[in-house]
């Protein structure tokens, strides 16, 4: 019932007598030359895909007049310049200002025959990057704007299926081997309610309305950002207009959010975001067993002191609150499991940065200092019982938090550039942990303290050829990091990280590309600070040891190898197919269950709190294929098919088994189409091939110290990954409508996730009815859960911009 009144009231909104009025407006800039800095008269911009265009006058400014409501590319050309295909952005309700930046083409006597195309082919990473427009993001089904979900379009890239969480595997790597970026600063997550360690969550802490454009990197990652081994997710955000002032305001079915951008001075823009959930009450009305409550502010200000200086300073926050469900009325078994074993958490976190960029001819240098912090507390009380403190069997509280610098210098002679840069960074950690756990048969308090705090640099180069012709890219790269932590990762010259990549152009429309490198990454906080140490709570001297690092722990290493095939037989098709393998070594293998721990992080739990060692060693390979085509004809889609095993080697028989992340096939086709009076409808669909997973140890968990001590069942290890889950289909459908007015923009849209209702069977859990067994007093009577989840979720959202 609820499906329909959704659809009879976006009905009415959509039909209602809205008169609104069809304005044209202005997109309006200067073109530059990217290594002078200086104007550029004469040059030829038009609106991608037609003929309407103008001529850049003698100071370098262009105008294109008439131009509808609407999203678009714009190209740039010249005798003696590489093309300039933009990213995409939005004409709404006033003129737009875009300003152009053109590189030199050394090659300008020969005949070349390039075909220009929205997409790039970086020297350094001609293979796996993908780059996502704001369009993309703004109206892709089922992924309520959140760039998380916009990934997973993407070859390579597993979700968990029928979840609510944001969890990103790429190419059979765990979540904990990813890294983000905005306009050079390094953030530590993208989510809300993130998992410490790991850094999935729910939902996403960047406002869509804020990028321009993404780079997604699963491999191939250039020699600048290290201590990834999946993938790297390098966002640009818009610049403020320098000539208005824009306002926005979006209400959806989980936020309400206010954007703005603009102007302070002539030299001086601006962009602004917050954003406040009310996600917990559709969790509610869902009748899901948590209640997740959040608040986020982001801003950007670019200060142009001159043509050769400017000045980028960001910041990024958030505030969660994640309740608890009690209410069990209406819950299914599967979610009053959840609501037994999930803590409350209470999370904030922060980045400021500053990037200063100095353009001296041919050089350009880069200042980056960046300061960010994440504060987690969580709790939990056995059976939800908050009457006495005894019942408490999890009182956590932790912060993380890193102050950087980095330095970066890129060079260009003729055909060749060279990068080089180093950075440097302040880490702290802090951790108080005070939990019921079972060990050895019996239920003991854990408590320890952790203050670290330690210095991490690193130092990088490489150096790219550009034949000019589209012929030939070549790059060869290296990088090393090294801490003060500990002796087994202070000395660089054991954290090389060389790579090499190549692209080369067969035919005029076919390329042959790729890449090999080696990858290192330091394990997460939470490794590096546990601390072995089984008291009674109230001994607060007795802080242990850091156990891991007593174990020589060391940094995590993956060496990986790309090869592919690229066809483009237009300016707006894209076809490729990719082949891949990374093997593991240096991997985190946890002492007390004896696998990768790279196998964990996609709950609201922590990962990495546990003893470990440096031994573990797997291999991830398969292959993809990729179609996509760019607007052409109001048409966007992406189609994706991904086969992938990734595996660890048992330490036991010396033989490879799966890890939690082989899903094996993955298959997603996305796409949307504007209709005729400002219509869009996209669509989504996912296939999700099985994940492994591990049964429970009915024995162990229903002894009443084991189930006591956590409020939850225990894996049987010996058993690792031996089942595997059911294949899962998910169809989402988006339809959006906008009205232009004079001044301003007021639209419409509705989302519906899992259109077909579709379900997902997932493993069987144990949970402890809390009856005593009358044949064994020291055990409670189990039942087994089976896990079905799954529902159509239809939002509806309203936008204004003015």
């Amino acid at each position: 019932m609820r499906i329909y009144s959704i659809l009879i009231f976006l009905s009415l909104l959509v039909i209602s007598p809205l008169r609104a009025q069809q304005q044209t407006h202005a997109i309006r800039g200067n073109v530059l030359d990217k290594t002078t800095r200086e104007t550029l008269p004469f040059i030829n911009v038009v609106i991608w895909e037609t003929t309407k265009g103008a001529t850049t006058d003698s100071a370098g400014n262009y105008a294109i007049g008439g131009v509808k409501s609407g999203t678009y590319r714009l190209q740039a050309s010249a005798v003696g310049y590489k093309t300039f295909i933009s990213p995409e952005f939005s004409v709404i309700n006033k003129d737009v200002e875009f300003n152009i930046e053109l590189e030199e083409n050394t090659e300008t006597l020969k005949e070349v025959k390039v075909v220009a195309g929205p997409y790039r082919k970086p020297a350094e990473s001609p293979v796996s990057l993908r780059v996502i427009g704001f369009a993309e993001i703004e109206k892709s089904a089922g992924a309520n704007r959140d760039i998380s979900r916009v990934i997973q379009s993407f070859p390579g890239v597993s979700s968990s299926p029928a979840s609510y969480r944001n969890d990103l595997i790429v190419r059979g790597g765990g979540p904990s081997e990813n890294k983000y970026y905005i306009d050079g600063v390094e953030i530590p997550n993208i989510n809300h309610f993130s998992t410490q360690g790991a850094s999935g969550g729910p939902i996403g802490i960047i406002n869509a309305e804020l990028i321009r454009e993404t780079d997604f990197y699963s491999g191939a990652f250039p020699a600048s950002k290290g201590n990834a081994l999946s993938s790297i997710l390098d966002f640009r955000l818009k610049d403020g207009n320098n000539t208005t002032r824009n306002y926005n305001i979006a209400l959806g079915s989980s936020e309400a959010a206010f954007t703005t951008d603009g102007y302070i001075g002539k030299k001086t823009t601006y962009l602004f975001s917050a954003r406040q959930s009310y996600l917990q009450f559709l969790f509610k009305a869902l009748k899901l067993p948590f209640l997740p409550a959040y608040t986020d502010s982001q801003f950007k200000v670019k200060i142009k002191f001159d043509k050769k200086n400017e000045l980028t300073l960001l910041g990024l926050g958030a505030i969660d609150n994640m309740s608890l469900n009690t209410d069990t009325a209406g819950q299914t078994e599967g979610n009053k499991y959840i609501l037994t074993t999930i803590p409350v958490i209470r999370q904030t976190t922060y980045t400021l940065g500053g990037v200063w960029k100095h353009f001296a001819g041919n050089s350009v240098q880069s200042y980056v200092l960046s300061i960010n912090n994440l504060d987690n507390k969580q709790h939990k009380y056995r059976n939800n019982d908050d009457s006495s403190e005894a019942n408490k069997i999890l009182d956590y509280s932790s912060f993380e938090r890193e102050i950087k610098l980095r330095f970066e210098n890129s060079s260009q002679l003729n055909h060749f550039r060279l990068i080089t840069g180093a950075n440097t960074e302040l880490a702290r950690y802090f951790n108080d942990t005070r939990q019921t756990i079972f060990v050895n048969g019996i239920s003991v308090n854990q408590t320890y303290n952790t203050d670290i705090s330690f210095f991490k640099w690193g130092a990088f180069s490489s150096l790219s050829y550009d034949s000019g012709d589209g012929r030939l890219l070549a790059s060869a790269g290296v990088r090393t990091d090294a801490n003060t932590y500990a002796t087994s990762m202070s000395n660089p010259l054991r954290q090389l990280s060389p790579r090499l990549s190549f692209a080369y152009r067969l035919t005029d429309s076919w390329y042959i590309n790729g890449n090999i490198g080696r990858y290192y990454e330091l394990p997460p906080y939470t490794t590096l600070g546990y601390k072995d140490t089984y008291a009674v709570w109230v001994n607060k001297n007795n802080y242990g040891v850091l156990v891991n690092k007593n174990n020589n722990i060391r940094y995590q290493r993956s060496d990986q190898a790309v090869i592919g095939l690229e066809q483009r037989p237009t300016n707006y098709i894209r076809l490729t197919m990719e082949g891949f393998y990374k093997r593991y070594s240096n991997g985190l293998i946890s002492v007390s269950d004896g696998i990768p721990l790279s196998s964990k992080g996609n709950d609201y739990t922590l990962f990495g709190s546990e003893e470990v060692t440096s031994t573990a060693k797997g291999r991830a390979y398969g292959m993809e294929l990729l179609a996509r085509w760019f607007g052409h004809k109001n048409l966007n889609f992406i189609a994706s098919y991904t086969f992938v095993r990734s595996e660890f080697l048992q330490p036991s028989t010396d033989k490879y088994i799966p890890t939690s992340w082989d899903n094996r096939h993955l298959f997603t086709f996305t796409g949307g189409y504007k209709l005729p009076r400002n219509w869009d409808i996209g669509t989504k669909l996912r296939v999700v091939g099985g994940a492994p997973y591990t049964p429970y140890d009915a024995s162990k968990s229903s002894l009443k110290a084991a189930w006591d001590a956590q409020n939850r069942p225990y894996y049987d290890y010996s058993r690792f990954n031996t089942e595997r889950n059911a294949t899962f289909c998910q169809l989402d459908i988006r339809i959006d409508k906008t009205y232009y007015f004079r001044g301003w923009m007021l639209g419409f849209y509705l989302d519906i996730q899992n259109a077909t209702n579709s379900k997902n069977r997932q493993a069987p859990v144990l949970n402890s009815t809390g009856i005593t067994d009358p044949s064994d007093n020291t055990r409670y009577l189990m039942r087994t859960i089976n896990i079905e989840n799954g529902s159509m979720v239809p939002s509806i959202g309203i936008m204004m911009q003015f």
